[in-house]
């Protein structure tokens, strides 16, 4: 398993996908009251979720670098990584889902898993690898203790 692209670009582009399946089915697309502000919503945990794992990773003094995580220089396992190993993805995935909602396309809604699988099979499986191989049975051990996405 091979990194391909670095992820925020596989989020841009399942992102322009999103978008291209909304103009090419509009008869897919609903009016939901609210969405708007629902989108809103989504987007700002989304990003504070980004932030806070992001705040984690700098305090700690290690890589954000997502396609270097071998230059991780300790295990985080507080902050919002208590939760999910991988908060930042997930925040990527709810970016999509406030997309989503903005668009109002259902059939967006079903490329939201498709990011997902992508990023777990050429992201976070070797991701983890690289963590495992540097910081063994302290890895393995927070693997065992919290879940990959939530």
């Amino acid at each position: 398993m091979h990194r391909f692209l670095p992820p925020p670009v596989v989020l841009l582009l399942v992102g322009l996908a999103m978008w291209l399946v909304a103009r090419l089915l509009p008869q897919a697309t609903l009016t939901v009251p609210g969405a708007g502000w629902l989108a809103l919503t989504v987007t700002v945990a989304a990003l504070s979720i980004m932030g806070l794992a992001a705040w984690a990773l700098r305090r700690h003094r290690t890589t954000i670098n997502p396609m270097r995580p071998e230059q991780s220089s300790s295990l985080v396992d507080n902050g919002v990584f208590r939760w999910s190993r991988n908060p930042i993805y997930l925040a990527d995935a709810l970016l999509l889902a406030a997309w989503a909602l903005y668009l109002g396309n259902l059939v967006g809604v079903f490329l939201i898993p498709v990011f997902m699988a992508l990023i777990q099979h050429f992201q976070i499986r070797p991701e983890e690898h690289a963590l495992e191989q540097h910081f063994g049975d302290a890895f393995r051990e927070y693997r065992r203790s919290v879940r990959r996405w939530i």
